[in-house]
């Protein structure tokens, strides 16, 4: 059995353990390392009487038709079971054995030891390894990944997916300690229909809020910016720049690679501005609401990545969360830009990036539609997530709340106070 190495972060000269952000996975590897032993038991069991998923097929088929990537994916494995880390997989046959179990895979509800992201989990050290960070930057892999995400996605969106969307304990979303920890109250649902009226699991994950649960903050007040998701604090950027070099440690924003399908000029008018990022958890509301009232002149969607890290962080239990500057730029991201009513503010850009095991960013807004403060923009379906709001520069008076942000940082609550705009 592999020993695994204490992954730890420097800070100063203290040493303070590496932690997984937003409840998305375990904080402990040993209950990873649990978790992917009986997925693979699973895998194994399921494997010896049902047929291989056509999109994992497909998967296998590109992996082992390019010599190179089916190297580099074999060595990535090699390289994290040589590093001490426990995969529960030995080889890309095992591997692709775990990922057709996960394509008709419900997630059960866990206070203690969540894994909604299961995927991410299973790749969680092959995809930081040295032969990793090539695999999972590759075109044609995310490409592949994408048609994979995108089937899984269908499966949470039937009623098949709602094993779970039960009031049993201790794996039921609706149970007395799931109501309490994600407090179920606030949203809207029939508790009298079977699965509370919910028609799959994604019906469950992007369910809506009761009309008075998120008050917007000063509604009729152009110099309050409201959060456009339930999401904590990760970071606060000064004087962005056109083009910067996101794959550095620093991971500044770089606009250009963020904001792709968006004109050039209309991009230049966010260089010197404001960037802040915050990160959603696993238990929280997950739909989109406009920062400020205005026009949308933008809403389109980006293809990126979905896995992969940056190498500057280092092999750690949250690479996709120490990366998260990084992935705004390479990630999969729906991009809406707001010219806001008030003309002091200018335009907004908002960035909702998907990582991990989210395969869709879905937009509800339309080019040239008004919305107000508060209205709905759009909403992830499953998985973790982070997002982003861009200001042009002298727009921004003070967020609240201000850096240094810590990890357990709770999130703040969507149509809440964000920040506040200069006279």
């Amino acid at each position: 059995m592999h020993t695994v190495p204490d992954i730890r972060r420097s800070s100063g000269a203290s040493m303070q353990p590496k932690r997984r952000l937003g409840n998305w996975m375990p904080q402990q590897e040993e209950a990873a390392v649990a978790f992917r032993r009986r997925l693979a038991q699973a895998a194994r069991e399921r494997g010896r009487s049902e047929p291989m998923t056509g999109v994992v097929r497909e998967l296998q088929a590109l992996v082992e038709g390019d010599s190179v990537l089916r190297m580099n994916l074999s060595r990535a494995i090699d390289e994290a079971l040589a590093a001490g880390f426990e995969t529960a997989y030995a080889n890309f046959d095992e591997l692709i054995c775990i990922v057709d179990y996960l394509m008709g895979y419900a997630p059960p509800f866990n206070a203690t030891v969540p894994v909604a992201t299961p995927l991410n989990l299973v790749l969680d050290w092959p995809m930081c390894m040295p032969s990793g960070y090539a695999v999972f930057r590759d075109p044609a892999f995310n490409a592949q990944l994408r048609k994979l995400l995108t089937h899984w996605c269908g499966f949470l969106s039937g009623p098949h997916s709602r094993t779970h969307l039960t009031t049993a304990e201790p794996d039921g979303w609706f149970s007395e300690r799931a109501q309490h920890k994600m407090q179920l109250s606030d949203y809207l649902c029939d508790r009298t229909q079977q699965h509370w009226g919910f028609a799959s699991w994604n019906d469950f994950f992007t369910r809506r809020l009761r009309d008075d649960a998120r008050p917007v903050h000063e509604p009729s007040n152009p110099a309050v910016i409201v959060n456009a998701c339930e999401a904590s604090p990760y970071d606060v950027s000064e004087d962005c720049q056109l083009h910067d070099r996101f794959w550095i440690k620093a991971q500044p924003y770089s606009l250009r690679e963020i904001l792709a399908g968006t004109d050039r000029n209309v991009v230049e008018r966010f260089v010197g501005g404001s960037v802040y990022q915050g990160y959603l958890s696993a238990f929280n509301y997950h739909r989109w609401h406009a920062p400020v009232a205005g026009t949308i002149r933008e809403a389109y969607n980006v293809d990126g990545t979905y896995y992969s890290e940056l190498e500057r962080e280092g092999t750690d239990a949250r690479g996709l969360n120490d990366s998260q500057g990084y992935t705004t730029a390479t990630a999969a991201r729906a991009i809406i830009v707001i010219e806001a009513d008030e003309p002091a503010l200018g335009n907004i850009a908002c960035a909702f990036v998907g990582m991990a095991e989210v395969s869709s960013c879905r937009i509800a807004v339309t080019p040239g539609q008004h919305v107000v403060k508060g209205s709905e923009l759009g909403f992830f379906q499953y998985g973790g997530s982070t997002y982003c709001l861009i200001f042009e520069p002298e727009v921004i008076r003070s967020f609240e709340p201000g850096p240094p942000f810590r990890d357990d940082s709770p999130p703040l609550k969507v149509n809440s106070l964000l920040a506040h705009a200069r006279p």
